[in-house]
């Protein structure tokens, strides 16, 4: 079974386990209203069935809505193991 990240956190909140809390995005005003609501520094996360999205530059911390964007912007372009990123976790 292949899970992106935000799939396996949902499951674990239903199982009464904590998580952070997060909101998926598809386009990078998505994750800037995202990182809004969420407040303070947040983390812009590729959502791809691979490993290494941190080294590949998929994860990035935000300290704005604005750098959220940008992140977001960037990481929705990107391609990861050959696997091209349509979403991402802010959180």
């Amino acid at each position: 079974m292949k899970l992106h990240e935000y799939q396996a956190k949902q499951l674990l909140a239903r199982a009464g386990i904590p998580i952070p809390e997060g909101r998926l995005a598809t386009t990078h005003e998505e994750a800037e209203a995202a990182a809004r609501a969420l407040g303070g520094t947040v983390v812009v996360k590729a959502q791809v069935h691979a490993g290494g999205r941190g080294k590949a530059g998929g994860i990035k911390a935000a300290k704005t809505p604005a750098e959220a964007r940008e992140h977001a912007s960037t990481i929705l372009h990107m391609q990861i193991k050959g696997l091209r990123v349509r979403k991402v976790l802010v959180e």
